[in-house]
């Protein structure tokens, strides 16, 4: 997150959701701002300074008011994805950027998940992943950026060894790691996506025949062919 927005250039940015990671810490834009959709529980201060509590499927904001948001794991929460990513595509400016963490339902922690659900069903067992959001497939939510005008810039996939608590088997997993990059590239557990907005204009050109000199005509003679019989 910190290389992604490091080098992302404008006057205001915006993170939605996920007070816990400061995902602008690193950008080095003047007003940068952390907003939330729900109230911080009694007893249960925020990390950090929330200075806007809305619905993210309406944001408060004008059209192209903003150069950079920020959405780690918003998507996956939020009521409404798709409504919530146009809204950030009206607020975001011409050739502004959003930076989109998600979970990746194909990979070894979406079957873990999906198996928790199955047994959570039965009545043993729970669940692995938060059960309150949503996985949102990588190529489902390009399909989606790419209906809004974005162009993505940078997709990447990690987090290929399975979920496990114990440090042992983490490090003998750890091998997946490198290998995944290479030989199972779209299964890692978590993706990463940076895109940027298009927005096509239109140049018009003034036609040539407006500022070319006018062609003055000359008389041709021409002969007559019966006065010279």
């Amino acid at each position: 997150m910190d290389a992604a927005v490091a080098d992302i250039f404008g006057y205001h940015a915006l993170q939605l959701g996920v007070p816990e990671l400061d995902g602008l810490q690193a950008n080095r834009m003047p007003h940068r701002w952390l907003a939330t959709d729900d109230l911080p529980q009694a007893g249960h201060p925020p990390v950090r300074e929330v200075v806007l509590v809305n619905d993210f499927t309406a944001l408060p904001f004008p059209a192209a008011s903003l150069d950079l948001v920020v959405l780690p794991h918003t998507l996956e929460f939020s009521a409404d994805p798709h409504v919530t990513l146009r809204e950030v595509e009206r607020v975001l400016v011409p050739e502004g950027r959003v930076v989109i963490c998600g979970l990746n339902p194909t990979s070894l922690w979406g079957l873990r998940q999906r198996r928790a659900h199955l047994y959570r069903k039965l009545g043993v067992g729970r669940l692995f992943l938060p059960d309150g959001g949503e996985f949102i497939g990588y190529w489902r939510l390009r399909d989606w950026l790419r209906l809004l005008g974005f162009e993505v810039e940078v997709g990447e996939f990690g987090c290929y060894r399975p979920g496990v608590g114990n440090d042992k088997w983490l490090q003998r997993f750890e091998w997946m790691d490198r290998a995944g990059a290479r030989w199972w590239p779209i299964f890692g557990a978590a993706y990463f996506l940076v895109a940027v907005k298009r927005v096509r204009g239109m140049r018009l050109l003034e036609p040539q025949w407006k500022t070319a000199p006018a062609r003055v005509r000359k008389s041709v003679s021409v002969a007559n062919r019966a006065n010279d019989r």
